[in-house]
């Protein structure tokens, strides 16, 4: 296959409370960097998504995100500290060593959506 130079992917995140949901990303340490039309985008350093004011229950609770990132200690105790879990009434697991050669974490956001943190070993 030719190289055509793909530059970037990203996903449209669904959010059940638009407003809610900007809020609970921010808290998570995202920046939204714009919110035009009923999409805001948000990132962390070069990694980024589109939050949509969009939802419809089957696809939100079927939508799965998966973040690799450095250091999964770090992150899982930066969602701990953010206070997200008793604000937002979200689950969040513990860290876990995965029999596939990763740690990973999972977080719930308010829509229902599943935020899966993982670091390769």
């Amino acid at each position: 296959m030719k190289n055509l130079n793909l530059i970037e992917i990203k996903a449209f995140v669904p959010a059940k409370d638009f407003a809610l949901s900007k809020n609970f990303y921010q808290d998570l340490g995202f920046t939204m960097a714009s919110d035009i039309q009923g999409t805001a985008y948000f990132h962390d350093g070069k990694c980024s998504f589109l939050l949509q004011d969009f939802y419809e229950p089957q696809h939100a609770n079927n939508f799965m995100m998966h973040v690799l990132v450095e250091d999964i200690h770090a992150w899982h105790d930066q969602v701990v500290s953010s206070g997200v879990t008793e604000k937002y009434g979200v689950t969040v697991t513990a860290t876990v060593k995965q029999p596939w050669g990763m740690w990973d974490f999972v977080l719930h956001d308010p829509s229902g959506v599943l935020w899966r943190f993982r670091q390769n070993i």
